[in-house]
């Protein structure tokens, strides 16, 4: 498997809207770096690739949902440098756009349903699937734990070798959607306490994100809830307000992660948390794939 030094570079770009109200924000457009492996699944997925090629492994089995960006960018990948996939999805079977891109890309599919998937953080949940693909290395659902979150840390080098573009000498915080917490990690990680890290929840509590975070990072970041009731819960206001900024900026968003961040954002500078002057680092975290599934 490999090599794996593609590391592409995202672009810094500065965002002109109303609302920032004063607020200096720049976007690293990780939704730019590549058409398929696209946003921040690709550099999750560098560590883990590494370690495969270590242990001798021909390919990944990962977990994933019907619309994953995760899952969607390991099957490019897979393609593009040459090694095995197999995903593990949650529900049963249903031909979404992703999923056909999925078996167009030469992914292996299993279906586990619903409660064979809730049971995927069990200690043994891994061994039938380990005895049936002896030769594969086994990744957590959205390329997490401390290898994805390592493998994040080169978005900091990155943003910062290009603050010179915004006339920016440094920069006062981060802001980024969280959906595992491993990318937010990532970051703390890399800024060893140099600037702070907040994380726009895109799903709610019970989803372990701040338990997932805990377990590699100790402070240095903030948790907000932005999931606005649950994972993929999409209202009127965020759908109005995605459109309203693509239309303002020329940036497209999705519902389920980037919209819900820009629009957490946008609540806190209105309430007052960020006052004018302060310049955040704003993560676009790509998964443009999914916005499939928001079609109509």
């Amino acid at each position: 498997m490999g090599p794996f030094d593609w590391l592409p570079q995202a672009p810094l770009e500065p965002l002109q809207l109303d609302w920032l109200n004063g607020v200096e924000v720049a976007v690293l457009r990780l939704d730019r770096i590549d058409p398929l492996i696209s946003g921040n699944k690709w550099f999750k997925l560098t560590e883990h690739l590494a370690q495969a090629q270590q242990a001798g492994a021909t390919g990944i089995i990962s977990l994933g949902g019907a619309y994953s960006n995760h899952l969607h960018a390991l099957a490019a990948a897979g393609k593009r440098f040459g090694f095995a996939t197999v995903g593990l999805l949650r529900g049963h079977p249903q031909d979404t756009p992703t999923v056909l891109d999925l078996q167009a890309l030469g992914m292996q599919l299993h279906w586990l349903g619903y409660g064979g998937y809730r049971a995927r953080h069990a200690p043994d949940f891994w061994l039938p699937w380990c005895e049936r693909y002896p030769r594969l290395h086994p990744v957590p659902e959205g390329g997490g734990a401390l290898a994805g979150a390592l493998g994040c840390g080169v978005l900091v080098e990155q943003a910062r070798r290009q603050l010179h573009t915004l006339g920016w000498a440094d920069y006062d915080a981060w802001w980024l959607a969280a959906g595992t917490g491993t990318t937010l990690a990532g970051l703390v990680l890399a800024e060893a306490g140099a600037h702070p890290v907040y994380g726009a929840l895109a799903v709610p509590d019970d989803h372990g994100v701040a338990q997932n975070v805990q377990a590699i990072v100790q402070g240095g970041y903030e948790l907000l809830d932005a999931s606005r009731g649950g994972f993929a819960k999409v209202d009127q206001p965020l759908l109005e307000f995605i459109a309203t900024t693509e239309q303002a900026s020329g940036m497209l968003l999705e519902p389920l992660y980037t919209g819900k961040a820009l629009l957490a954002l946008k609540q806190q500078i209105e309430a007052g948390r960020f006052a004018p002057g302060i310049r955040l680092i704003f993560v676009h975290t790509g998964g443009l794939q999914g916005r499939r599934g928001f079609a109509d």
